[in-house]
């Protein structure tokens, strides 16, 4: 019974994550970056300076870095490092470029997404903010549209509680923990009803709840501080070992670029045929992009909305530069630090074993400590992806309910309940339903966007005129 219900969310899966989801959200960012004259390069420069200088004088309950750290708190977490050595296990190396070219379109995705929530946001007098796809759907489209902006918020609820945000995170954590601390289950106690686990486990579970229950009970102000402070500080850490990793084998730089030019239109030529095609190089490489940096999937506006910003375009630059820094940066460093050091031919080798067998060959450090360099940020990223989502889910109950805060406060403790079960969780039902959720979130997003796109594109002229014309700095 289990593998025919399994059977049939992974057909549910495939269908939503295929290739019409992909189109959508690719084209949407094709056509933002048309319309808006290619701003992601244009513009890139100026959105850096402003990600770490804050607006004076704006509404909102956090700075924008806050807010971009929030949402980058969503965003860099397993699928870095897991979810590019995934991608180029299956589609080879070819698919880091595919995730580099969606990663290029997602900005003017991202840009839009921070630009509209700011735009349709709602700002109580207490100043607390509730802005997003639900509302700029609602607003900028019509009360008639309002059904979709429900659906939006009911997915985000389901995403959020059913494993994106715990589950699959938490699961994560404790493997990497487990894998390192006790990777032979030398150390186990028999649970009530759950089994036989490695205390290793068990004790990770018990931190990590009381970590998520000491962040989140204080709303998204802590969550901002906490993730303003981990999420720069580890990414910093990660790219700074993934750089030397680059580094030490600089000489083989140029050919690894002609390898990932080469398979991402000539899979066959590099792989032998085994890896597939180019279609699969691009499906893989895109689907991971997306799924990385979720430009288009609508989460990310959520925490824009929170920015302390009278600008909606300036909030949009911001938030683009969360793209920029997950897929561009993070994610390429990854995937050549893999392809670098031959870790996706190896056999056998899945998920985080691949990443981790790359920084132990080409780290000019002890295989033990390039292995917990890379446990420790694998740690962090996912700790700061369940605030980020539980932020998202919260704000998308608030809508929902009208902005009934019982219900929110009950929902809070509800998540962190799953994130002290997620260890012992292993049905993998639960991921592939969180899977389908995430991806129904971007439907009713998307259609908002090209909806809007006239009023992204007017709100980016005025903005920039009046840049021009020295109005503010």
């Amino acid at each position: 019974m289990w593998k025919t219900i399994n059977d049939v969310l992974a057909n549910i899966d495939n269908l939503v994550w295929g290739v019409p989801l992909m189109v959508l959200i690719l084209s949407g960012g094709i056509l933002l970056t048309l319309r808006l004259g290619l701003l992601q390069i244009r513009k890139l420069p100026l959105a850096l300076k402003w990600m770490i200088k804050n607006e004076e004088g704006g509404e909102g309950e956090i700075s924008s870095f806050s807010a971009l750290c929030t949402a980058l708190s969503a965003t860099i977490g397993t699928g870095n490092i897991v979810g590019v050595a995934t991608a180029v296990g299956t589609g080879g190396p070819g698919a880091l470029f595919w995730m580099i070219v969606a990663a290029f379109f997602g900005m003017a995705t991202k840009f839009s997404e921070g630009l509209l929530a700011v735009k349709y946001r709602i700002v109580g007098e207490d100043g607390h903010s509730l802005g997003g796809p639900f509302y700029y759907i609602e607003q900028g489209m019509g009360k008639k549209w309002k059904w979709l902006a429900k659906l939006f918020a009911f997915f985000g609820v389901c995403v959020g509680l059913f494993g994106i945000g715990t589950f699959s995170q938490v699961n994560g954590i404790s493997s990497a923990v487990h894998g390192f601390f006790d990777p032979n289950n030398k150390h186990c106690v028999n649970i009530m009803f759950l089994g036989k686990y490695s205390w290793s486990v068990v004790i990770a579970s018990l931190i990590l709840a009381f970590c998520v229950a000491a962040v989140l009970i204080g709303g998204i102000k802590r969550i901002a501080s906490v993730s303003q402070v981990i999420v720069p500080f580890m990414a910093i850490i990660y790219f700074l070992f993934a750089a030397i990793l680059i580094i030490t084998n600089i000489t083989q730089v140029p050919a690894a670029i002609k390898i990932i030019v080469k398979a991402a239109f000539t899979p066959k030529a590099v792989t032998g045929g085994a890896v597939g095609s180019m279609f699969v190089a691009m499906q893989k490489g895109v689907a991971r992009g997306i799924f990385s940096n979720e430009a288009g999937l609508g989460s990310a506006p959520i925490a824009a909305a929170a920015a302390q910003t009278k600008e909606p375009v300036r909030q949009g630059l911001v938030s683009m530069t969360g793209t920029f820094i997950d897929t561009i940066v993070i994610c390429t460093l990854t995937g050549l630090s893999i392809i670098l050091t031959g870790a996706w031919k190896v056999e056998g080798l899945e998920g985080v074993a691949v990443t981790t067998y790359a920084f132990q060959k080409g780290l000019p450090f002890p295989a033990e400590v390039s292995a917990f360099i890379l446990m420790l940020c694998l740690v962090f990223f996912a700790f700061t992806t369940i605030l980020g989502w539980d932020y998202y889910s919260e704000r998308c109950l608030e809508y929902l309910s009208g902005g009934n805060m019982k219900h929110v406060t009950i929902y809070r403790w509800l998540y962190i309940f799953a994130v002290f079960i997620g260890p012992y969780m292993t049905v993998s039902a639960v991921w592939t339903i969180a899977d389908i959720f995430n991806g129904l979130m971007a439907i009713p997003n998307m259609i908002a966007i090209f909806a809007l796109n006239g009023v992204i594109v007017k709100e980016a002229k005025d903005f920039f005129q009046r840049h021009k014309n020295g109005e503010f700095n």
